[in-house]
Order: C-alpha cells, then sequence, then structure tokens
C-alpha cells in the first residue's frame, strides 16, 4: 500500500515536470509588424533607421521579429489591397510611411495598433483627437503640428527675449499653422 502511494506520487511528479518542460519548449510568439509604405526608393534611409532602432532594442529581423514589407510603389489606389493583405496576416501593428497609408490603414482596421512613421498634421487629417490624447488606435510622430506652432513661438521668444518680428515661409506652413502663429505672436507682444 504504502509503496503504491509512493508510487502514485512519483508519477505525478514525473508528469508534473514532463509538463513543465513541454511548455518551456513552445516557441514564443514572434511579433510582427506590417509596414505600409508607399515607395521604398523615396524612404530608404527611413527603413535603415527604423531597422537600426529595432536592432538597438535587441530585435533582429528574421530572427526575433518579423516585418512584412509592403509598398505601393507610388500607385496609391494599391493601398487598399496591401493594407488589406496586413489585416488578413494578423500583425501584430501596422506602421504607415505618410498620412496617405495612415489613412487608408485607419479605413482598414480599428484593432490593430498602428504607428505613423510621420504626418505632419495628423489632428488636421483626422488621424487623432489631439498630440496630447490620441485616442483610437493611431500613434505617431509629428512634424508640423499647428498645436505645436504657437509653442515653437513662445519658446523662441523665450530665447530671445526683445524678438519683436518673425518671418514663416508660408510654403512650409498651412494656412491654419499661420493663424495658430499669429494668435500666439499677439499674445506675446
Amino acid at each position: 500500500m504504502r509503496k503504491a502511494r509512493v508510487l502514485s506520487i512519483l508519477v505525478v511528479v514525473v508528469l508534473l515536470a514532463v509538463a513543465v518542460i513541454v511548455e518551456a519548449q513552445q516557441p514564443a510568439k514572434v511579433p510582427r509588424i506590417g509596414y505600409l509604405g508607399t515607395s521604398l526608393s523615396a524612404i530608404a534611409a527611413r527603413i535603415e533607421a527604423f531597422r537600426q532602432g529595432l536592432r538597438e532594442l535587441g530585435y533582429v529581423e528574421g530572427k526575433n521579429i518579423v516585418i512584412e514589407w509592403r509598398y505601393a510603389e507610388g500607385k496609391f489606389d494599391r493601398l487598399p489591397a496591401l493594407v488589406a493583405e496586413l489585416v488578413r496576416l494578423k500583425v501584430d501593428v501596422i506602421v504607415t510611411s505618410g498620412p496617405q497609408s495612415t489613412r487608408v490603414a485607419k479605413e482598414a482596421t480599428v484593432t490593430i495598433p498602428i504607428v505613423m512613421g510621420f504626418d505632419p498634421d495628423p489632428v488636421g487629417g483626422g488621424f487623432v483627437a489631439s498630440l496630447a490624447r490620441p485616442g483610437g488606435n493611431i500613434t505617431g510622430l509629428s512634424t508640423l503640428s499647428p498645436e505645436l506652432s504657437g509653442k515653437q513661438l513662445e519658446l523662441l521668444k523665450e530665447i530671445v527675449p526683445k524678438l519683436s518680428r518673425v518671418a514663416v515661409d508660408c510654403g512650409l506652413a498651412p494656412e491654419f499653422h499661420l493663424f495658430q502663429l499669429m494668435v500666439c505672436g499677439k499674445r506675446l507682444q
């Protein structure tokens, strides 16, 4: 009776040990990034910077991370099919290269996180509610947000207290940016 009991306990311990070993050998899920761009040639330097950033974080493409690269090669009408393919592949995140790609990705999914690699005005483009609280499934980088225009002018005034005039290149600043700068400028006078 005692031998049977010891044998039963031993079997249970062995089974538990085997279960732990089997569980430990299960391959970890490899993160899958979907990259949606309009043209590879136009952003080759950014692509390499993106890869370098991943490497610095310990991610090596093909080893512990998969990147599904999709490019429209300047044919914007291809973007919906390309993003649909990324959604079907069930990528963990979609990285977009610009406003055209972001718009199509936003229309394709509300569940997969979208990271804008670049967008001059994500609030004005309707991608996010605000820079402080984007909401939804989109986040990322912005370069010329109207919300920042006034702050940039305030910082310039702080650095150069006697500043009384500022020139703005209208080719680089959309109308709303100029409006924000004028409102802030009047406040700083």
